[in-house]
């Protein structure tokens, strides 16, 4: 190959000039590089929530490539063929990507680069996504880590390089592919009504995310292992939402926390500590990818769990009228921002696995249509810990309270009357806007009497241990 002969970058979830291998290596071959991002399956199959911020993801990215005189060139197809066009238009003669970890993704990757290799072009992939490859952490008898805390013992004082600096150039080929228009793919079709609702909520692309990092070092770290549990305050990084796209590297991410570490601020270590977690969950994912769909701990496969996503119960869990305060705030929030609080969605797959036993995979999927932060890793993990059937879960018998929780975590109920609006004569826009984002069929209004709980703390519990007792759990 030429130094003329293009080299395709295949972006996917790692929308970002700065810390990015992939780009980094094209930059400084000296080629011409065609940065491409392909509409494929796995982008078709997200979820309504998620599909749409990755197109507002995608739109930034390709205005700060624009900004360095380059182009995002858009596609939509199976990947693998539409590599091969592109590479028939172009004379391309490499195609690199970085790496994802998630079972359809990494099947779409093996083939696409045993194809390309086979026709002998030079297909690559870098890391980039994780601080660790999952095949990089091994117990001391070389198995993976089934449990968080000595896997966060691991790696905890592993060295990490310092972040690759931004992407400053880009070679353009002598001429640009034909490019679809990213208002055409409609990305954001299915959230109808409730994506002007959450827009507002957003926080898009890489200087975004740098700016978040930064504010949040700057005067939220030092407090974050106690305020992060509290639903009312301003008291997480919210990074998540980035790091899903790859607005920003986890990579840049822990040595920001380093810093703030070695700067005195006590809350730095929780905050490394969650990053782990997300690894973690990547981890499992890459070596026991069977957590995303079915119960980790196979044992769990008889528990009788009602699987019906349409029953009255599960109705008004996914609606917020559960009569049960957090559990109806948290999914208010999900509704209005995209998100919600970590400490309550703990609360929420409690309640819905213990309390309603209801099968997690219901909840799984409903945090797949509607997270703008949603991570196959992370969301299948989080479920599996709190229903109890996964690796390093909450004890089958811990069930929690959700009562006492809103009593401990919301003493106040600052968070409450923000997403409730019943019952409140004078209620904030932020528990209104519940009314304006959820479907209109739903018939729901702000002076309609907030329901009695459909199960109580109390009784949920109880119902919870005699169906794990019954089970010889």
């Amino acid at each position: 190959m030429s130094e003329t002969t293009p080299i395709i970058v295949w972006i996917r979830r790692d929308l970002r000039l700065g810390d990015h291998a992939a780009l980094s290596a094209a930059a400084a071959s000296g080629r011409p590089v065609i940065p491409v991002f392909i509409h494929d399956g796995v982008t078709e199959g997200l979820g309504a929530a998620p599909k749409w911020r990755f197109g507002l993801g995608i739109a930034a990215f390709a205005q700060r490539l624009e900004g360095i005189g380059s182009r995002l060139i858009l596609r939509r197809g199976a990947a693998l063929k539409v590599l091969q066009a592109l590479i028939g238009e172009t004379g391309a003669g490499a195609v690199w990507w970085q790496r994802a970890y998630d079972p359809a993704s990494k099947d779409r990757d093996m083939q696409a680069k045993a194809a390309l290799k086979q026709a002998g072009l030079d297909a690559r992939s870098f890391p980039g996504h994780l601080l660790f490859e999952p095949w990089t952490v091994e117990t001391k008898t070389g198995g993976f880590y089934k449990v968080y805390t000595p896997f966060w013992k691991a790696v905890k004082g592993s060295h990490l390089d310092g972040p690759l600096p931004p992407v400053r150039e880009l070679r353009p080929p002598d001429r640009w592919p034909d490019c679809d228009r990213l208002e055409h793919w409609q990305m954001g079709a299915a959230m109808r009504r409730g994506a002007d609702i959450v827009a507002r909520h957003v926080t898009v692309g890489e200087d975004a995310a740098l700016a978040r990092l930064a504010a949040f070092m700057a005067r939220k770290v030092a407090d974050y292992a106690a305020a992060r549990d509290i639903p009312g305050i301003d008291g997480t990084s919210r990074l998540s939402e980035n790091l899903a796209y790859g607005e920003i590297s986890p990579r840049v991410a822990w040595h920001a926390g380093q810093r703030a570490l070695h700067e005195g601020k006590r809350g730095a270590e929780t905050f490394l500590k969650e990053l782990v977690w997300r690894e973690f969950a990547y981890h499992l994912l890459h070596h026991s990818p069977r957590i995303a769909s079915g119960n980790w701990r196979e044992d769990w496969d008889a528990f009788p769990w009602n699987e019906d996503g349409d029953a009255p119960e599960v109705t008004a869990w996914k609606q917020g009228r559960t009569g049960i305060e957090f559990v109806d705030a948290a999914m208010r929030e999900l509704y209005v921002t995209g998100y919600m609080h970590n400490r309550a969605r703990m609360i929420v797959a409690s309640y819905l696995t213990k309390h309603l036993l209801c099968h997690w995979r219901i909840g799984l999927r409903w945090f797949e249509e509607h997270l703008i932060d949603w991570d196959p890793a992370s969301n299948a993990m989080g479920w599996q810990w709190s229903a109890g059937s996964g690796p390093d879960a909450a004890p089958y018998f811990r069930v929690f309270n959700p009562v006492t929780q809103l009593d401990k975590f919301d003493r106040d109920r600052t968070y409450v009357r923000r997403w409730i609006a019943e019952g409140q004569g004078a209620p904030p826009e932020t528990a209104l806007d519940y009314f304006r984002a959820v479907p209109e069929r739903w018939g729901l209004s702000p002076q309609a009497a907030y329901p009695s709980p459909v199960v109580t703390a109390e009784d949920g519990r109880k119902r919870a241990l005699e169906a794990y007792a019954a089970r010889g759990f």
